[in-house]
C-alpha cells in the first residue's frame, strides 16, 4: 500500500520556507530582518550596480535573475512552456541601475514572488515534478539571497 500525505502537510511548511526566504523571517533558518526583501531595502542603486567579485554579476543582476527564474517557472506550470530559456542573458545584460530601475526591479521581484505563492497555493495535483518545483524555487532563491548577503559584507562592512 502506497502511503500519501495531505498536500497541506507539504505545502504549509514549503510556503513558510519560501516566505522566510523572501519576506518574513520566522527563525526557521534566517536571522531576523535578513529576508530577501528586507536585505534589498538596505541596498541603494550604486551598491546594486557594483559587480560582486572579479567575475560575478551585479546585485541588480542577481535580483533580475531571481525574477527570471520565477517567470520561467510560472510559464512552465501555467502554460506548459518548456521552450529553452536564455539563462545567461541576465548575466550579460544587467549591470548598472539608476534609482528608478532599482526600485522597478525590487517591485517586479515582489510581484513575481506574489504570483509564485499564488501558483503554489492553487496547485491541485502534487506529484514529483510539482514538489520538486517548489523545493527548487526555495533553494534557488535562498542561494541568491546568500550571494547578495555575502556581497553586502564587502559593500557594507559595518553591517
Amino acid at each position: 500500500m502506497e502511503k500519501t500525505i495531505d498536500p497541506q502537510a507539504f505545502l504549509n511548511p514549503a510556503l513558510a520556507l519560501l516566505d522566510e526566504t523572501f519576506d518574513q523571517t520566522r527563525g526557521i533558518y534566517l536571522d531576523k530582518d535578513t529576508s530577501l526583501f528586507c536585505t534589498l531595502d538596505t541596498i541603494n542603486e550604486q551598491e546594486a550596480s557594483i559587480p560582486v567579485g572579479g567575475k560575478c554579476a551585479s546585485l541588480a543582476a542577481q535580483v533580475a535573475h531571481v525574477i527570471f527564474y520565477l517567470d520561467v517557472l510560472e510559464r512552465y506550470v501555467v502554460q506548459h512552456d518548456s521552450s529553452p530559456a536564455d539563462w545567461g542573458e541576465i548575466w550579460r545584460t544587467v549591470e548598472k541601475v539608476n534609482p528608478q530601475e532599482w526600485q522597478a526591479l525590487k517591485d517586479e521581484l515582489r510581484s513575481a514572488y506574489a504570483r509564485t505563492v499564488e501558483l503554489f497555493r492553487s496547485q491541485t495535483e502534487w506529484n514529483e515534478d510539482s514538489i520538486g518545483g517548489v523545493m527548487a524555487t526555495i533553494v534557488h532563491s535562498a542561494y541568491h539571497l546568500g550571494e547578495i548577503r555575502q556581497a553586502l559584507c564587502t559593500l557594507q562592512p559595518d553591517r
